[in-house]
């Protein structure tokens, strides 16, 4: 039987010899609520204690074989005996017996006669005593297991900063050893500036009896820690510090804080913190009066490289691009000086391959492009990227306050515009800003919007380029083009909105209309009665790597209900070398379903001759770059002939592009081309003009159209 919890009647143990003075105390103590055991010796005394677990004990000294210091002891020494009360019960009123009942562990001693009458308050006393010592005892093993769990570092502190007591779970031994602390002072375990900061708020708790909070941070081993301090006065002169190790946190504080304003890739500034900074420097410098540059760097053609290489090895460019960049301005020449110590802090990538640097402060205008030059040339050597020997230029533009624009947002839009004038200009070229440029942005943008709405609007037209065979001069394919026709605008030339379509990705849904139109005007030509020919359709990258251009092509086919073999889908190397695998499993299934492919400006492209062995390809097309000026262009000439001979050799048939004369064609059918487009036959013509040429050219081969 356990002691008595809170609200149950308390269980008392009375050992004596005396038969009748168990039984008094037994009686006595029922009347007063407890519940009572009994036991005539020691040694039954201590099975009953096992037994019963009393809260209280009333124990005899003098007794036969084991004496009731004996007991005591044994009690004591029992697990959970050794706060239960036990009063002492004897005739013996000398000095050394009362002694010996303390050191055995009484609680407290009555000697005999008894006064019954006094002992059940003495006993109710010594129970709520003992109840509240237990409360207590409690409370502090729950506070210590507490305070034993928290990471933290207690040090109780004098108010002269020496060190009283110190608690550590052993978290701070990279910092110092805790059992080393003791009677030292603060001064002496700690820097200057730290010590102060610490004796400081030490003496602002004793004195305003507030808790100080304060935090501080220290250099060990070339690392850096974070510590905080709260500091709460404990006595007159005395205080209590809970210190803890918060480097973790502030690490990740830190992390997120370089998320959330760099760029994650370069390190670099981002757009939002690129801009905080240049409204600091254009309000600082309209209170000197002074001028703010800003420069707005776009590498050149930075798509190919993306689609050729992959876009691992073009993040690995954009991060050398970086590193040359924070080179170049920070060079300490005469032009780094004037435009006022420019450092990573001022150099931003806005997104994709767009950089922005910050020039604070220059003091005249022109210095602005000595460090655009340097940056142009900085770039003009080459990088060495995964096996790569990569080449890249960079257009800039440039923008001045107050010249350019009052606010950041205005500078920005406007060193935009200029960045897109130097890339008009030719590229790898730096154009300050101009009004003008301003009104060809708007322009740009007047046409965006138009493109998107010209689908809806029906305002796309194919174009059809015939295709002929040297051998016979027939023609036997026709590629198509797509032609816009602005309501305001005219006919729009593609080289003004293609690549806008492909920037801006409607491209896309441009080129499933472009394909299923193509096929829709072969079949109904076929229809006509006119010879089945090849139609040959552009894919664009964005098309190729996209999961739907198979289903784009089934739909295409079954909506019109052209043969297969009378579809040609012409590819540019690029969109095609960016991943192998991905590539070669489309292009099989391609020519599953019968459809002819074609690799359209072949030569233009970084990737080697070897690919072509890879894919199922039918058609190699020369670009009409290297057909140019050829037979007297012989540089030309060579490059034309090694690419019919190597074609040849993979049994893929030819077809050159741009033919105009008739020495162009000459050449090419002694080298065995097969078959040529160009003005020399005729330009692009319209739907209606092409199913015109064509009837035309049957009835002079003598066959009547039906």
């Amino acid at each position: 039987m356990a002691a008595a919890g809170r609200g149950e009647q308390p269980f008392a143990l009375v050992i004596d010899d005396d038969r009748g003075a168990r039984l008094l105390a037994c009686k006595l103590l029922e009347d007063a609520g407890f519940r009572v055991g009994e036991a005539p010796d020691g040694r039954e005394g201590m099975a009953a204690f096992e037994r019963f677990r009393p809260a209280i004990v009333l124990l005899d000294v003098v007794m036969p074989n084991v004496d009731g210091f004996a007991v005591c002891t044994e009690i004591r020494k029992s697990p959970g005996g050794e706060h239960i009360p036990v009063l002492m019960m004897t005739g013996l009123d000398d000095i050394d017996s009362i002694n010996r009942a303390y050191q055995a562990g009484a609680t407290d001693f009555i000697t005999k006669p008894i006064n019954w009458t006094i002992l059940k308050h003495r006993l109710r006393y010594i129970l709520r005593a003992n109840t509240m010592s237990n409360d207590l005892r409690k409370s502090e093993a729950k506070n210590r297991a507490l305070i034993n769990a928290l990471p933290d570092m207690l040090l109780q502190i004098g108010r002269d900063g020496s060190i009283l007591d110190i608690r550590s779970q052993g978290g701070f031994d990279h910092v110092f050893s805790p059992g080393k602390l003791l009677s030292k002072r603060i001064a002496e375990v700690f820097s200057h500036e730290v010590s102060a900061q610490i004796l400081e708020n030490l003496n602002l708790a004793l004195y305003t009896r507030e808790m100080q909070f304060f935090e501080h941070k220290l250099h060990l081993d070339e690392d850096l820690y974070y510590y905080e301090w709260r500091i709460v006065n404990n006595g007159a002169d005395e205080a209590l510090a809970i210190v803890r190790d918060i480097t973790e946190r502030k690490r990740t504080e830190e992390k997120v804080e370089l998320l959330a304003y760099h760029d994650p890739l370069t390190g670099l500034l981002n757009r939002h913190s690129f801009k905080e900074h240049l409204e600091n420097a254009v309000e600082s410098a309209r209170r000197r009066g002074r001028y703010v540059g800003t420069l707005f760097l776009d590498l050149d053609r930075f798509k190919r490289i993306n689609d050729t290489l992959g876009y691992k090895v073009g993040d690995l460019l954009l991060q050398g691009v970086a590193e040359r960049i924070l080179e170049s301005v920070r060079k300490s020449d005469k032009a780094a000086r004037q435009v006022g110590g420019v450092n990573s802090s001022s150099i931003s990538r806005l997104g994709g391959d767009e950089f922005t640097i910050l020039l604070p402060e220059i003091r005249q205008v022109q210095d602005t492009s000595k460090v655009a030059q340097r940056l142009l040339d900085s770039l003009a050597r080459p990088f060495a990227i995964a096996g790569h020997e990569i080449f890249v230029t960079g257009s800039i533009g440039i923008t001045v306050f107050p010249l350019d624009g009052e606010d950041a947002d205005t500078l920005l839009k406007n060193a935009d515009s200029a960045m897109y004038g130097a890339k008009e200009q030719g590229r790898n070229n730096f154009q300050f800003y101009s009004e003008s440029m301003n009104a060809a942005s708007l322009k740009r943008l007047a046409l965006e919007n138009s493109l998107r709405k010209a689908m809806d609007r029906q305002e796309f037209m194919l174009y059809f380029q015939p295709q002929v065979q040297i051998a016979s001069g027939r023609t036997t394919g026709m590629e198509v083009l797509l032609r816009w026709r602005h309501p305001e605008l005219g006919l729009v030339p593609p080289i003004d909105f293609i690549p806008l379509a492909e920037e801006t990705g409607m491209i896309v849904p441009i080129g499933e209309w472009v394909l299923a139109a193509a096929c829709i005007r072969n079949r109904a030509l076929q229809e006509m009665g006119l010879e089945p020919r090849r139609v040959a359709v552009n894919i664009s990258s964005l098309q190729f790597r996209r999961q739907s251009l198979l289903a784009s092509v089934r739909k295409a086919l079954d909506m019109s209900k052209l043969n297969p073999a009378y579809l040609e889908l012409e590819l540019t190397e690029s969109s095609i070398m960016k991943n192998w695998e991905e590539s070669s499993r489309i292009l099989h299934e391609l020519k599953a379903m019968g459809v002819r492919v074609a690799i359209d400006d072949f030569g233009t492209g970084y990737s080697s001759l070897a690919y072509l062995k890879r894919f199922p390809l039918d058609v190699l097309k020369i670009d009409y770059s290297f057909i140019k000026d050829i037979p007297a262009d012989q540089d030309n000439a060579a490059i034309a002939t090694a690419i019919i001979a190597m074609a040849h050799s993979l049994n893929l048939k030819v077809v050159a592009e741009g033919v105009e004369t008739r020495e162009q064609l000459a050449f090419l059918d002694d080298l065995g081309c097969d078959e040529v487009q160009g003005y020399f036959f005729s330009p692009a013509l319209s739907s209606d003009k092409i199913e015109i040429y064509l009837q035309k050219e049957e009835r002079q081969n003598g066959r009547q159209c039906g």
